[in-house]
């Protein structure tokens, strides 16, 4: 065998080129360019920078911008840009990252800095001028202690509370001038592969915009999501009580013996959101009788509800469950999605015209004979096997489901009679002040977890349907999330350490041959980050057992 030869196998053919060969070099030999949309490639399905060098056998694809895994991508060169912007403009200012809002992160700013309305306006212009000098996007490969030498300098203690627990003896580095950071994935070639983003003042800080990954050359409009923006200052808060805002904190808790304290606190102030919620309910009886409770996949709605109506019991309000499971619509009269599949998430799988009868009618005190559904055969049971249902005096009715918010679920009652909640991971906990963990991550690999633990599903299996959860959710809940009159954070900031116990050992056994293997190989360059905590710290009534196991709320 030659090693001085790689073998990549490029758009079904066959190409021989020199070992260390980088990919940008190896497209401009074979397509005679790389194409303006090519932001990285997978190398084995390992997603890479366009200057990896190939090695040994090859199986090479190109990531581009309208790409999910392009996405990642196109946004964090786009903050990278943010932050050298900034370090030009204003060395004694700080931006620190939060939450994703729509199409745009929101960060914190600290330090010397002016207006933020001006502020906006001169980095958008800044980051134009870096843009159109297409600076190229710099990977270095440094020793673990030279890098926390220039952190030190540079006084980024996040960096180097991250870099306190690195197992590897070098890191990658990345930068597009003076501002360095640890590169947590691939960057586009250049600073002119960018064309648009936006920034704007917002909610006491900076709004970064991107572009949807169907319009590369404009921005969409902005929205602001005033009930999302509250509840992520609300967690924002609880995190800087609990001091663990970024990972590096959250493994030096672990590693010295506080986890169990930060578990009690986090779990009590979940208590208390809850609590409190329980008790609006209650100040609006007896007007309200109906109770939605909407969220995406793994959101731990059902852990929520259940707790929920513990606190509406304190209260001295029975609630009762309505499950939309049981209005499902025959299998055979069930909408395809755009593949072709069975779209059990469209709110058309619902038998509306039934289900609103017999809501108005429990609401007024009716009995109704509820149906009955047979996941098995696909089909609605018999009516004689149907079950009545009435609302008695004290009681509220609790609706859970993905249409929780969506008004057509709920059109045939006056809305002074509705209270609607929305439950999400909304995790607020980053990297380090600079780079996040992508909000649906956490749901993820709850998702990941239980499909393992409790429905017999691989890892592979949930990742080649997530893309399809993520579209339904888009399509039927997001949209709906700011009618909601509470909106519930159900994230654990201790959480991803003590998920990371069973979700690498499930994510290993993805295959490498496998299309979802990209997904799996960052979940587990990510997870990676974290110091394990074992579930044995979790208390049986968390929120989190809904997806380890020992639930006591589990039927």
């Amino acid at each position: 065998m030659n090693e001085s030869v790689v073998r990549v196998r490029y758009r079904g053919e066959d190409h021989s080129v020199p070992d260390g060969t980088r990919v940008d070099r190896f497209l401009k030999e074979v397509d005679g360019e790389v194409g303006e949309t090519v932001v990285a490639a997978l190398v084995n399905r390992r997603k890479v920078m366009l200057d990896f060098p190939l090695r040994g056998r090859v199986d090479l694809e190109l990531v581009r911008f309208g790409d999910r895994e392009g996405e990642s991508v196109y946004k964090r060169s786009v903050c990278l840009l943010f932050h050298e912007a900034c370090a030009e403009l204003y060395p004694k200012a700080e931006l620190v990252v939060g939450q994703s809002l729509g199409n745009c992160y929101h960060y914190q700013v600290r330090g010397e800095y002016p207006k933020l309305k001006d502020m906006a306006r001169d980095l958008e212009k800044r980051m134009t001028a870096i843009r159109d000098e297409a600076r190229p996007f710099l990977r270095r490969t440094v020793t673990l202690e030279e890098l926390e030498s220039h952190f030190r300098r540079e006084g980024r203690d996040d960096k180097l509370d991250l870099l306190a627990t690195r197992r590897s003896s070098t890191v990658h580095t990345i930068s597009c001038g003076a501002f360095v950071d640890i590169a947590h994935g691939p960057y586009a070639p250049d600073t002119s592969c960018l064309p648009t983003f936006g920034v704007r003042s917002f909610g006491g800080g900076l709004v970064l915009r991107f572009p949807r990954r169907s319009d590369r050359q404009n921005l969409p409009p902005f929205t602001p999501r005033e009930l999302l923006f509250k509840t992520y200052v609300e967690t924002r808060h609880w995190q800087e009580l609990l001091g663990v805002q970024r990972v590096g904190q959250l493994n030096r808790i672990c590693l010295d013996g506080d986890v169990r304290h930060l578990v009690r606190v986090a779990e009590g102030l979940h208590e208390k959101k809850i609590s409190r919620i329980a008790d609006e309910i209650y100040a609006r009886l007896p007007e309200v009788k109906l109770v939605t409770i909407a969220g995406p996949s793994s959101s731990g709605k059902t852990t929520f509800s259940k707790r929920l109506g513990l606190q509406l019991r304190v209260n001295g309000v029975e609630p009762v469950a309505l499950s939309l499971d049981n209005y499902y619509v025959n299998r055979s009269e069930t909408p395809l999605d755009e593949d072709g599949q069975h779209d059990f998430e469209s709110i058309e799988a619902i038998d509306l015209p039934l289900f609103h009868e017999q809501l108005s009618a429990l609401l007024e005190g009716r009995e109704v004979r509820t149906p009955r559904f047979d996941f098995v055969s696909g089909l609605r049971v018999p009516e004689r096997r149907w079950v009545p249902m009435r609302l008695e005096e004290g009681q509220v009715l609790v609706i859970e489901g993905i249409h929780g918010l969506n008004p057509r679920l709920t059109s045939s009652i006056p809305e002074d009679r509705i209270f609607r909640v929305y439950v999400s991971a909304l995790s607020q906990l980053a990297i380090d002040d600079h780079n996040r963990i992508f909000t649906s991550d956490t749901r993820l690999v709850r998702r990941i977890v239980r499909d393992h633990l409790f429905r017999g599903f691989t890892a592979e299996r949930t990742l080649d349907m997530w893309e399809r959860v993520r579209r339904g959710e888009g399509k039927w809940i997001f949209p709906f999330q700011e009618q909601a009159d509470v909106m519930f954070d159900s994230s654990l900031v201790y959480e991803p350490a003590v998920l990371k116990v069973y979700a690498e050992r499930f994510l290993l056994h993805v295959p490498r041959s496998s299309p979802t293997y990209t997904e799996a190989y960052r979940l587990l360059k990510s997870l990676s980050m974290l110091v394990p905590v074992f579930p044995d710290e979790v208390p049986h009534t968390s929120l989190l057992r809904e997806f380890i196991g020992g639930s006591t709320f589990r039927e």
